[in-house]
């Protein structure tokens, strides 16, 4: 038999909702504040472009470091790279710039830089430092880019100074962004560095990238990662690299390290680990799943630290670092997690780990006991605004932040000892 509802219980249901929605709506009083970001477009001809070597240039929107042969370069967000003549850390000279519409990462071997100009790969040859040359360049390589045949390529977003409110009756009240009329709205606690357009080190003449690289060489390969995909290049010929496989890997990969046989993939889910044992075609090994997060890895002595973070695209709330044991590469083992401030990158050299922590400065611990490693920090520099490191030795740090280029002595770490400091320009 059908089932029907009687009118009088109808009526009495709508006053209900009625009365429940004014009720709710009466005590909807909070707001919150986005930032307003505009998106920006770039035509083919107007990034595939050569590049032009000229006089140094203040630091500005500080982004990734790379260290080559006594050379600091640092990126200057989808700009090109700012050159850093290092031979004296304790006077480093900035001595030019490279420009590169769209890049945020490099790699050098042999005299050869290779680095992203939005969608394509470029080699550059840097032999000859104030007459930079590109000699090879594969299109399409970096598939994040939205196209429209009006306007080109999505790049990226700029914020503007509009400040928007949200109040809680809005569907997207509780996001971190949502788009809107045109333009994306990020709310202005994200904290975010920029909000995306679609985030065994190698020996000989190679340079050393951080925690926060998407590039990395290792066998003689070049390999990348795009927001899904790792990517090798053989370079056997290093003035064009030869592509030799593209690999799907998971939605949201950011960073990539190489530790002997193997690459480390951070990514928003977890840490994706790679045989590159035949180098021209790595093959999937195992993964440790996490939250979702921003995702920097450092592997060494076969533990992997790994740092989480919220305040950014990758919607979460999590700010930790994770130490994994890596030793049975099939199967990652969480041997403790440790609540931190904001971690973004880091780097390990003997029994010390410096941890990047965002606007909360530079963090040292002692790594001989794994399990109690919140107990052992020896050093916390507050006063920078730390977004990677690289130690170059045992007494030799180089670190990026918001505020500029920072040098330590590291022979005694639990007492860094500055050696030189380049400003950003404010």
């Amino acid at each position: 038999m059908k089932k029907t509802i009687p009118f009088i219980a109808l009526a009495l249901m709508g006053i209900m909702i009625v009365s429940l929605s004014s009720c709710l709506k009466d005590e909807c009083t909070e707001e919150r504040f986005f930032i307003e970001y505009r998106a920006v477009y770039a035509q083919e001809d107007e990034f595939r472009v050569d590049p032009e070597f000229t006089t140094s240039r203040a630091l500005e929107n500080t982004g990734k470091i790379y260290f080559y042969d006594n050379y600091i370069l640092i990126n200057e967000l989808y700009e090109g790279v700012h050159i850093i003549d290092n031979s004296q850390p304790s006077n480093p000279r900035n001595i030019g710039f490279i420009s590169i519409p769209g890049n945020v990462d490099v790699a050098i071997r042999e005299g050869y830089m290779y680095a992203d100009n939005y969608t394509d790969l470029l080699t550059i040859d840097i032999r000859d430092l104030e007459n930079p040359t590109i000699v090879c360049r594969d299109e399409n390589v970096f598939n994040n880019y939205h196209f429209d045949g009006t306007l080109g390529y999505l790049v990226r977003t700029e914020a503007t100074e509009r400040r928007v409110s949200v109040d809680c009756s809005d569907p997207n009240f509780g996001d971190i962004f949502f788009n809107r009329g045109g333009f994306i709205l990020v709310a202005e606690n994200a904290n975010v560095i920029d909000v995306p357009a679609g985030f065994d080190l190698s020996q000989g003449e190679s340079g050393t990238g951080g925690s926060l690289a998407r590039f990395t060489l290792a066998h003689n390969f070049l390999y990348l990662i795009n927001t899904q995909e790792l990517i090798a290049y053989d370079l056997v010929n290093p003035s064009c690299p030869d592509r030799t496989e593209s690999t799907y890997v998971s939605w949201g990969i950011e960073t990539l390290f190489p530790y002997k046989n193997y690459l480390f993939i951070g990514a928003n889910n977890g840490m994706y680990i790679y045989d590159a044992t035949v180098p021209a075609q790595p093959q999937y090994v195992s993964q440790f799943n996490h939250a979702n997060a921003c995702d920097p890895v450092f592997v060494k002595d076969d533990i992997a630290y790994v740092t989480l973070r919220d305040g950014t695209v990758c919607q979460n709330f999590i700010n930790q670092l994770d130490i994994i044991d890596v030793s049975d590469i099939q199967s990652p083992q969480l041997i403790k997690s440790y609540d931190m401030d904001n971690p973004h990158g880091l780097s390990v050299r003997d029994n010390i780990l410096y941890l990047c922590e965002g606007s909360h400065g530079l963090k040292v611990f002692e790594t001989d006991n794994l399990l109690s490693i919140d107990d052992n920090r020896i050093e916390h520099i507050k006063s920078v605004h730390a977004f990677d490191v690289i130690s170059l030795s045992s007494d030799h740090l180089i670190l990026i932040g918001q505020d500029g280029l920072y040098q330590y002595n590291t022979s005694n770490p639990s007492n860094l000892e500055e050696i030189s400091f380049i400003s950003v320009e404010k």
